[in-house]
């Protein structure tokens, strides 16, 4: 099976013109591993490495081709192609890679939206689910909450309400994937053209989904441990699943490590109701510990902010400042340089005032 082809869309069919009068061929990224790539392409299924010269002029391992790229390809013969480009990705959803350095790792490119899967046994967490959220509100694409494994769970309308408190304006979305239940619920938001992230621990049920909605077995699937609801990454690699009915899927491997990379914006986003408190602080540079007026010491003390959730506000936005500082060091200077600035002009105002 292919993607419908022309699935680009006018920004990409304009951006992939001039490789075009190059003889290349347009092709999406369905498999990424390592150096290694399978592509659609209209001629078909293709292995594919990346060139030469594409190594030499992209920036960082980061700009390589990932699932979901749409990529400029010179067919090698009949069996091989050869990546000569990666066409502008227009939503792109990454994380912080392992180790000491400042590197991301982007896990899916060119996708509409991201449903965010949860499962309702041992596996949920709503401090988890935050993380997910602010990285999918980076990467430009909708997210949707997903909570399967409905059959086991106990209290259903708690979890929901659960969810509900921390999701924001994301849609939920309750499953058995196993029990092939709930799923016309996320059927829904497929389409022509379309493009669908599936991200999530191990075992909450991402490939079942996956197989439930394409129809057959594509991917295989285990048991989760009883122990601890956890899975043993049956999925080893990420990858685009066309379906029949036009769009496609992208199954992921779990993430059990979750870095964030994602700015101050996006954890805002995240935490609408914080950063609105803290519009309404009287100080502009309100530390919310203690400072005359805050808004957001009024809100948690009247509980309109939980104290989890003000928990995960202070993480997450650590983590987007410290990943700002390092991203870019003198942009994140002079931010601060001009936040002074506009702080020292405000308190001057309000002595005036006073």
């Amino acid at each position: 099976m292919q993607l419908e082809f022309p699935g680009a869309g006018s920004a990409i069919d304009g951006a992939f013109q001039p490789y075009a009068a190059q003889g290349l061929v347009l092709g999406r990224v369905a498999i990424a591993q390592r150096d290694r790539y399978r592509l659609y392409t209209e001629a078909g299924e293709l292995p594919a490495e990346a060139s030469g010269a594409l190594w030499y002029r992209t920036a960082n391992r980061a700009a390589m081709p990932v699932v979901g790229d749409w990529v400029a390809a010179r067919v090698a013969g009949p069996e091989q192609a050869i990546v000569e480009a990666v066409l502008p990705r227009r939503t792109c959803f990454s994380r912080r890679a392992a180790g000491r350095r400042e590197e991301e790792q982007p896990i899916a490119a060119n996708i509409d939206l991201v449903f965010l899967v949860c499962g309702l046994d041992g596996d949920f967490n709503p401090r988890r689910l935050e993380r997910y959220l602010a990285l999918a509100n980076e990467s430009g694409a909708e997210p949707v909450v997903v909570l399967n494994k409905a059959d086991v769970c106990e209290d259903l309308a708690a979890r929901v309400a659960e969810t509900a408190a921390v999701a924001g304006a994301a849609p939920i979305v309750t499953s058995s994937a196993r029990h092939a239940q709930g799923l016309d619920g996320l059927t829904a938001f497929l389409g022509p053209g379309r493009t669908v992230a599936l991200l999530g621990s191990s075992g909450v049920g991402k490939s079942t989904i996956v197989n439930r909605i394409v129809g057959e077995e594509r991917l295989r699937t285990r048991e989760v441990r009883e122990s601890d609801s956890r899975g043993r990454h049956t999925t080893t690699h990420r990858e685009l699943v066309p379906l029949p009915r036009g769009g496609a899927l992208i199954d992921t491997p779990g993430m059990r490590e979750l870095q964030l990379w994602a700015g101050q914006d996006s954890v805002d986003e995240t935490f609408a109701e914080i950063a609105d408190a803290a519009a309404g602080c009287r100080y502009r540079d309100c530390s919310h510990s203690g400072e005359r007026g805050c808004a957001v010491e009024a809100a948690l003390a009247g509980g309109t902010i939980t104290a989890e959730r003000w928990a995960g506000y202070r993480k997450l936005l650590g983590e987007a400042r410290r990943h700002e500082l390092l991203a870019d060091p003198l942009a994140a200077q002079e931010r601060k340089r001009w936040i002074k600035r506009i702080h020292k002009a405000q308190r001057r105002n309000y002595k005036l005032r006073e």
